[in-house]
């Protein structure tokens, strides 16, 4: 805002200027005439031989003082008029360059050179709009195919309980080994069943939810401490380990319950993307007054198109929907948001089968 400001001023102090210059050029302009008028007259008199001609010169003689001042006050006028004008035309322009900005088949956008600073600004915004136009289109499309999927992929868990569970009704004298196990795929189904629509409520709630901080002084080791416990069983289950490097305390003023929903979504996708027995690494350090903590863990490298998008609403990883992994791709999204809200910042990288995530939260935060 204040950059604008400024170019705003900028560009007022340049008019005000050319204005001015216009001004005393207009006056240098006519008592340069009068002089070389008067001077003229001093050298030559053929005028005299024709009354009308001298009457007329010996009256701009006697009140050339007026005709000075007039002739000033009629370039004034014109200088007036065209730079009063001229706001108005570059206005013009801008509000005809502004219906360009949402426009994609539209070229870009060209002003007069003294507005090239706002034909820059223009150019950058459309961009900006543009870019976030097809981001929507494409978060839009995404949502809509895995909602597609959902809706097909709950028919076969549906169909498999209702298959077992009809079984195990009409058939009471099945072996106690076979109840079993057709009791066990039919919850194994149900547990599937519950995934995918729990997948629908992320979506849904995505979509409604507007998240806002209730900060609070927060100590970050202590929440990571916490959060990594609470992961164990998921942990155990894939051989994995999560071992801390964090200091005593890094302290924090931000919004607990949604900083804890970041560190979750990041260790659930570590436990997602890991190798088999393999160490989810957790560390965290602060440094000139940021805070950064960063989450590894060895897995399939990932690639640059995917990292580049991994932040993406309804994103996933794995695309394929055999896949229990990965949710409804809104995990990340979601932490990005909750990390930008706190003035913070979170990338990724990957390589050498090494997944990091990065996350840097800025401990004053305006």
């Amino acid at each position: 805002m204040s950059r604008k400001i400024a170019y705003t001023g900028t560009l007022s102090r340049r008019l005000l200027l050319r204005y001015g210059l216009s001004l005393l050029a207009t006056v240098g302009a006519v008592l340069f005439l009068a002089g070389i008028a008067l001077l003229l007259l001093g050298m030559f008199d053929f005028w005299r031989r024709i009354p009308m001609l001298d009457l007329f010169v010996s009256w701009c003689r006697d009140y050339i003082l007026l005709l000075i001042v007039l002739c000033t006050l009629s370039g004034w006028a014109a200088c007036t008029v065209y730079f009063f004008r001229l706001p108005l035309k570059y206005l013009d322009q801008m509000v005809d360059a502004a219906e360009c900005l949402a426009q994609s088949n539209a070229e870009a956008i060209r002003l007069p050179a003294e507005l090239s600073e706002a034909q820059e600004h223009l150019n950058a915004a459309r961009e900006r709009a543009l870019q976030n136009a097809r981001a929507a289109r494409d978060a839009e499309q995404r949502k809509n195919d895995l909602i597609v999927y959902l809706a097909h992929d709950l028919k076969t868990p549906l169909t498999s309980v209702i298959g077992y569970l009809t079984l195990l009704r009409d058939e009471p004298q099945l072996s106690k080994e076979l109840q079993e196990r057709y009791t066990g795929v039919a919850l194994d189904k149900a547990e599937r069943l519950e995934d995918l629509v729990n997948e629908f409520f992320d979506i849904t709630r995505f979509s409604l939810t507007h998240l806002e901080l209730e900060k609070q002084p927060t100590d970050l080791t202590r929440m990571l401490e916490q959060v990594c416990s609470e992961f164990q069983p998921m942990l155990a289950e894939r051989g994995l380990k999560c071992e801390l490097h964090l200091p005593q305390k890094l302290s924090f003023v931000g919004d607990p319950d949604q900083l804890a929903r970041v560190f979750d979504n990041l260790l659930r996708n570590a436990c997602h993307y890991s190798f088999e027995d393999t160490v989810v690494h957790v560390s965290g350090h602060e440094d000139a007054g940021d805070i950064t903590l960063t989450f590894t863990n060895a897995g399939r490298t990932i690639s640059k198109e995917k990292l580049a998008r991994i932040f993406d609403q309804f994103f996933r990883l794995d695309s394929s929907r055999a896949s229990r992994t990965g949710g409804a791709g809104l995990g990340l999204a979601i932490a990005k948001e909750i990390v930008e809200l706190h003035g913070g910042t979170i990338y990724a990288w990957s390589e050498n089968e090494k997944i990091v995530f990065v996350v840097t939260l800025p401990k004053e935060v305006s």
